[in-house]
């Protein structure tokens, strides 16, 4: 739905249609794709009793819909103009140093070691398909690590290889819940991320009923989850840090609850954390999920993201995971050992539709990715790294609590994000962000007018939110100044 190009309609509505945009719109019939065809078209409606293809997209809210066809440039007659073209889009783009940057909200730019790199540069990982054991190169090995030392920092014993991102894993961490209870109703007792929670409430639907329970002061409201829970109970999901970076503090009061009512405690975390933040298992998680991306992947102007599942050896849990799992497998040979698949009949590979969920194709590079990171990292590095991220983030919401007419938003204890309120300050968020690019930072991401999120990573020194503090207050006050003035 983004426009290659100005939109020409956009100033002019009366703008005739060109013969182009009117080839659009007309059925076309693929040489090579026989779907295409009107009459096959109209059999596949037929056997899903839709009376059009626009039924599917019923549940797209109108607001997200084009209304017309796509701006596209004029066909492109050679490659190197198809080049000209893409290089000219990509041009647009503009990075920001690092340490200017306090934008999180999802993706983030922790420091990526350059034998991350270089290892999933190779072509038997870069160029690797779904692989199997006689052309692998070592792929099932190098994930079996991956997953061990994910299970490692998670302290769970079973960790799938990578889904998509985080966002799936979120959603099928649930749809599993639902599977293992037979029950319907998740209770969400923590502040999650807006988009994933639209993509978890679509993927989750048609089996599992989202009940949301506001936070008290950015954490969990335990006397309101505990009062909630009842029989008809599948799980309840936690986030920590939430989408506003706050710690939950009663993981082990709330898992203990959810379990009394025979409930499954799933837990959503950043495993960047967990070399000095207590992990989720050891507190009453059944279930853990996240991103990897914080674990060695660039933020690419909009990440390189895959998630992970957690799960203890129970065969209740195991076989509901969706995705491959490799271990130790034996092969043709007695007594001889190899890197496969585990449980494998559980899987749509093996029964097709009658598996537990569709797997595809998987983030596999990037769990090589954050396979790497961890053994480069250790339990040291991955210590230090928290404890930094953990330093700076207390630093930075203090100094910028400190400027005229801004307050943190909760009280709860941070990691790397947290939100300051603009209520009472002289700019709105969007105008504080405007302040701050112009002065080359990217301040944090605008929640609405009075809102702010902010992230700090272990790439952002303590100069560098000394400096961003510094041209915030200088907005600010220039900001009041202006203020009385007009109101003088």
């Amino acid at each position: 739905m983004n426009n290659f190009g100005l939109d020409r309609d956009a100033d002019h509505p009366d703008h005739p249609t060109t013969d182009r945009e009117a080839t659009m719109t007309q059925p076309f019939v693929h040489p090579y794709v026989p779907n295409t065809a009107p009459a096959s078209r109209q059999a596949m409606l037929d056997a899903v009793g839709a009376a059009s293809v626009e039924e599917f997209y019923a549940d797209v809210p109108a607001d997200l819909r084009l209304g017309r066809a796509l701006d596209l440039p004029e066909p492109l007659v050679a490659e190197q103009d198809l080049v000209r073209h893409v290089g000219g889009l990509l041009r647009r783009n503009r990075s920001v140093e690092p340490g200017r940057l306090f934008l999180g909200a999802g993706t983030y730019q922790h420091a990526v070691p350059a034998v991350v790199d270089e290892v999933i540069s190779r072509s038997e990982f870069l160029t690797a398909y779904a692989g199997e054991p006689y052309e692998d190169h070592g792929r099932f090995q190098a994930l079996f690590q991956y997953q061990s030392l994910m299970g490692e920092l998670l302290n769970q014993d079973v960790v799938n290889v990578p889904t998509y991102d985080g966002f799936q894993a979120a959603a099928t961490s649930l749809a599993m819940a639902g599977r293992i209870t037979g029950r319907r109703t998740v209770l969400l007792v923590s502040d999650a991320h807006p988009d994933k929670l639209s993509k978890v409430r679509d993927y989750i639907a048609p089996t599992i009923d989202l009940v949301l329970v506001p936070t008290v002061d950015g954490t969990a409201d335990l006397a309101a989850v505990t009062g909630m829970l009842d029989e008809s109970t599948a799980a309840i999901w936690i986030e920590t840090p939430s989408y506003t970076g706050a710690l939950e503090t009663a993981v082990a009061e709330l898992s203990a609850a959810a379990h009394a009512v025979g409930a499954v405690v799933i837990v959503g975390t950043d495993p960047i954390g967990l070399g000095v933040l207590t992990p989720p298992a050891d507190l009453g998680a059944d279930i853990v999920h996240g991103d990897i991306q914080s674990l060695g992947l660039h933020p690419w102007f909009g990440g390189a993201h895959a998630g992970f599942i957690a799960v203890h050896d129970d065969t209740r849990f195991v076989m509901e995971l969706p995705s491959r799992l490799f271990g130790l497998a034996s092969t043709d040979v007695e007594g001889e050992y190899g890197f496969g698949d585990v449980a494998y009949d559980r899987t749509s590979f093996a029964l097709r539709e009658e598996g537990k969920e569709w797997v595809g194709t998987a983030a596999a590079l990037w769990g090589i990715a954050a396979g790497v990171y961890l053994s480069l990292m250790g339990p040291q590095g991955m210590a230090e790294v928290g404890e930094t991220v953990l330093a700076r983030t207390a630093y930075a919401s203090r100094v910028l609590a400190a400027l005229p007419g801004v307050a943190l938003a909760d009280g709860a204890t941070h990691f790397r994000e947290f939100v300051i309120d603009l209520t009472d300050a002289a700019l709105t968020a969007p105008e504080l962000v405007a302040a701050g690019r112009a002065s080359g930072f990217e301040p944090g991401l605008a929640i609405d007018d009075h809102r702010l999120l902010v992230c700090v990573t272990e790439q952002n020194t303590q100069t560098d939110i000394d400096d961003l503090t510094a041209v915030l207050a200088d907005a600010l006050v220039a900001a009041r100044a202006q203020q009385k003035e007009q109101n003088a």
